[in-house]
């Protein structure tokens, strides 16, 4: 009884502590993206991890993983599943995000990707970032860094697959330009006082290495050579009115098992007639011809995140690289 009594007092849980309205989810704080990270030690900043953010909560031994929509997607993690049961705690709620750790070090979507697909979740690390509830206490009100303490307090001596993401305080371009040399692909920047706040409201900024987005894929096109299944993905976006936008190709970044596993998930979804509001260019000086005779098209329902150099001035993605699919995000929320 001691022992609890001195661990409640390190996480700042009364003993009134009660366990009334104890949400069944919580939407996420977003942040929002900026191209210059905010000055002065006002701000906190985290690496930009890239995974799948995750909500973890826990309840009487019980776990579930939620995604940013509400997605329970407990059964597909069942590794991380098991090392959050292993927290020291009746009720918590986290907020993080679920990586995989490549060879050199960095969070890498890509693997991330092929471990979902494999439904291998042995190796991914749960990056916990935030402390939503403990024990029955609302923890919204609480400045950011009260917050990380109590849940820095609370990751103490964990499995080694969850683990505190830790920041750092100062000048915001300093750590981007650190960051950048990394080779990570950014930063997140948050206020140090603000509150937990659902939605985006600017309290949470994020600045990016690399150019890297969402894009809603609209079509693929025949292999060519020794390429087997497909040769590229087309890609496109939802404007501010609804139209669905081309806006350029994929045809990098993709092993050989890659392409089998989106080709058996692009098959169910062909289509005859064309999803693009208007159609794509036949010719893209950036790159070879668009056939339209080879382009098979399909319902637009899977986005794809890639990385790419630049936009040119037709309005067409430069130098795509895909990183993976995000079964996190709906296809329709998808914009330039």
């Amino acid at each position: 009884m001691a022992r609890w009594a001195h661990r409640r007092a390190r996480l700042g849980v009364s003993k009134r502590a009660s366990g009334s309205g104890f949400p069944a989810f919580v939407p996420p704080q977003l942040a929002l993206a900026v191209k210059s990270p905010p000055r002065g030690d006002g701000w906190v900043h985290e690496l930009k991890l890239d995974g799948y953010r995750i909500h973890a909560r826990l309840q009487g031994g019980e776990t579930r993983l939620l995604t940013r929509t509400g997605l329970d997607w407990t059964d597909r993690y069942s590794t991380t599943n098991e090392a959050l049961r292993g927290l020291r705690v009746d009720r918590a709620y986290l907020d993080g995000e679920l990586c995989a750790v490549g060879s050199d070090g960095l969070t890498s979507f890509a693997e991330m990707q092929a471990a979902t697909d494999r439904r291998s979740a042995a190796g991914l690390i749960y990056f916990a970032f935030d402390l939503i509830y403990l024990e029955g206490q609302d923890l919204r009100a609480e400045p950011l860094v009260a917050r990380k303490s109590r849940l820095e307090a609370l990751l103490e001596g964990v499995d080694p697959a969850i683990r505190y993401n830790e920041h750092l305080v100062g000048d915001g371009e300093t750590v981007l330009r650190a960051a950048c040399n990394l080779n990570v692909e950014g930063i997140v920047s948050k206020r140090a006082d603000s509150a937990y706040v659902a939605g985006n409201r600017g309290l949470w900024v994020k600045c990016k290495c690399l150019n890297r987005e969402e894009f809603v894929i609209v079509g693929w096109t025949d292999p060519k050579g020794s390429r087997p299944y497909f040769g590229s993905l087309l890609l496109g976006y939802y404007t501010q009115d609804g139209r669905l936008t081309y806006a350029g190709r994929a045809g990098t970044g993709m092993s050989d098992r890659v392409l089998a596993s989106l080709h058996d998930r692009l098959q169910p979804l062909a289509v005859k007639r064309m999803p693009l509001a208007a159609p794509p260019p036949r010719e893209n000086r950036f790159g070879a011809p668009l056939e339209l005779r080879r382009v098979h098209w399909v319902r637009p329902e899977l986005v794809a995140e890639v990385t790419y150099l630049t936009w040119t001035k037709e309005g067409l993605l430069r130098a795509v690289v895909y990183q993976g699919l995000r079964e996190d995000k709906r296809a329709s929320e998808v914009r330039r």
